[in-house]
C-alpha cells in the first residue's frame, strides 16, 4: 500500500523536479526523500522521473500519478472543513495572495466582524503556485486571489478589476517611460511561476510569452528580489505596495487583473455566502491616479 506521507513527497518532487528544493519545502533531508520515492517507484512498478545532467522530468507514468496523487491528497486534507461544515463551526480561513485582502478594501474584515460577531478569523497567505490558495481542497474556507484559474467546483465572485504594469528597478532605462507594451519588454529576462502551476493563471502573468531562461518564482517576496538582484521584470497589479528602488510602469496590451473571492461551490455555510456578500460590496475600486500608480514600487 503507498502511504499519504509518500504521495506527499511525490507530490512535492513533481512540482519542484529538484530533490533539494522539494527537501527544503518538506523540511527534511535530500536523502531519505530520494529513498522514498525510489521506494515508491518500486512499489508502483514504474520509474515516475527522469534524471538526467540537466536535471528531473516527470515520466509518463509521473504525469499520470501527479493529478490522482494531488486529489487523494485534497480529499483528506478536505476533511476536517467537511466536519466543520455539518457542525457550523464559528471560524472562517481566508486565503489570501500576499496583501490582496489589504488590496480588498481596509474595511472588509472589519465590516464582516461587524455583521458576524463572535466569529474567529484565520489569515492563510498562500503562493504564487495556487492561485486558489486551496479552497478547492478545503484547506481555507473562502479566498481573496486573482483570476484567470481553472479550479472545478470553485465558485468566484468579482470585486473589482485593477490595470497591471511592468515591475522593474528605477534605474530600469524604461522606469521613465510613461505607458509601456509587451513588444517593448518580450526579449527582456522576467521572473515567471513554475510550468506546474494552473496553465491559464501562468500563462497569464507571463504575459503570453514562454522562455525557459527566466527566473522562476513562487512568491511576492520572490519576484522582488529577481527584479532587486537579477534585474528581471515582470507584470504585477498596479495598486501593489511599495517597496525602494523598485516602480510599476503600465502596460497597455494587458488585460485588468480581476481580484475575485472564492469559495467551494458545494459549501452552502451562510458564513461563507456572508463574507462573498461583505468582500464584493464593501471592497470598492481604489481611487488610485494612473500617474502616482506608475511610480508605487512594490513592497
Amino acid at each position: 500500500m503507498v502511504d499519504l506521507r509518500t504521495l506527499g513527497y511525490f507530490v512535492a518532487v513533481a512540482e519542484e523536479l529538484n530533490v533539494g528544493r522539494a527537501a527544503a519545502r518538506l523540511h527534511m533531508s535530500q536523502p531519505p526523500l530520494s529513498r522514498a520515492i525510489q521506494k515508491l517507484e518500486v512499489e508502483l512498478g514504474a520509474e515516475l522521473f527522469t534524471r538526467s545532467a540537466r536535471g528531473m522530468a516527470l515520466t509518463q507514468a509521473g504525469h499520470a500519478l501527479l493529478p490522482e496523487a494531488r486529489e487523494v491528497l485534497a480529499r483528506v486534507e478536505s476533511l476536517p472543513s467537511l466536519v466543520a461544515q455539518t457542525a457550523e463551526v464559528r471560524t472562517l480561513t481566508i486565503g489570501t495572495l500576499a496583501d490582496s485582502v489589504d488590496r480588498a478594501g481596509g474595511a472588509l474584515i472589519e465590516v464582516f466582524r461587524s455583521r458576524y460577531p463572535g466569529v474567529e478569523i484565520r489569515i492563510v497567505e498562500g503562493d504564487l503556485t495556487d492561485p486558489t490558495i486551496g479552497v478547492g481542497r478545503g484547506l481555507v474556507d473562502v479566498a481573496v486571489t486573482r483570476t484567470p484559474f481553472t479550479a472545478n467546483g470553485v465558485a468566484v465572485a468579482e470585486i473589482r478589476r485593477d490595470p497591471v504594469g511592468i515591475v522593474m528597478r528605477d534605474t530600469d532605462p524604461l522606469a521613465a517611460r510613461e505607458r509601456l507594451q509587451l513588444r517593448d519588454v518580450r526579449d527582456r529576462r522576467w521572473f515567471r511561476i513554475p510550468d506546474t502551476a494552473d496553465p491559464l493563471w501562468r500563462d497569464y502573468w507571463a504575459g503570453g510569452r514562454v522562455n525557459q531562461d527566466d527566473t522562476i518564482v513562487r512568491t511576492v517576496r520572490e519576484c522582488i528580489k529577481a527584479v532587486l538582484w537579477s534585474h528581471a521584470i515582470g507584470l504585477a497589479p498596479l495598486t501593489i505596495s511599495r517597496a525602494p528602488g523598485i516602480v510599476v510602469v503600465p502596460i497597455d496590451d494587458v488585460a485588468p487583473s480581476p481580484l475575485v473571492v472564492a469559495w467551494r461551490r458545494r459549501d452552502r455555510r451562510s458564513l461563507i455566502h456572508g463574507f462573498v456578500e461583505v468582500a464584493t460590496t464593501i471592497a470598492r475600486p481604489p481611487d488610485v491616479a494612473t500617474s502616482a500608480a506608475r511610480a508605487a514600487p512594490v513592497r
